[in-house]
């Protein structure tokens, strides 16, 4: 049973981002409740004919949590990439996969793979592929 003193501040398409909107609110101490979660989950169809997946807080909280839930914390993030290049040292690199073509192909041609690809990167300076 939902208490009647909980307002909504959110509705999401899915449950996983109504988590995280209830990770971020209660990281800042804020009650949260998640309604219709299960239903989404059963029956995803359904999620813009009840109105998603709901966030709910009590009404103390509600100003808060939608300034909480509003703000946009992408530019706190910094971009790491440690990966250099082995023969050239350029951090230059994008993610690669080796042997993925010939996977694909005999796949298609007998029906099942013989070999396995496997994850690395290149680089885009010098093009020299490496195998994490």
């Amino acid at each position: 049973m939902i208490s009647d003193n909980l307002i909504e501040i959110a509705s999401f398409s899915s449950p996983l981002e109504a988590h995280i909107a209830k990770a971020s609110l209660e990281a800042a101490e804020i009650p949260v409740f998640i309604a219709d979660e299960h239903t989404i989950n059963m029956y995803w169809l359904y999620s813009n004919a009840i109105g998603g997946v709901r966030v709910l807080v009590p009404n103390e909280y509600a100003v808060e949590a939608k300034e909480l839930i509003s703000n946009d914390f992408s530019d706190d993030l910094e971009e790491v990439n440690e990966d250099i290049c082995p023969k050239c040292g350029s951090k230059n690199i994008i993610a690669y996969t080796v042997g993925k073509k010939p996977a694909f192909l005999v796949f298609i041609l007998l029906g099942f793979p013989l070999f396995f690809y496997k994850h690395g990167i290149k680089c885009n300076d010098c093009g020299k592929v490496s195998i994490k």
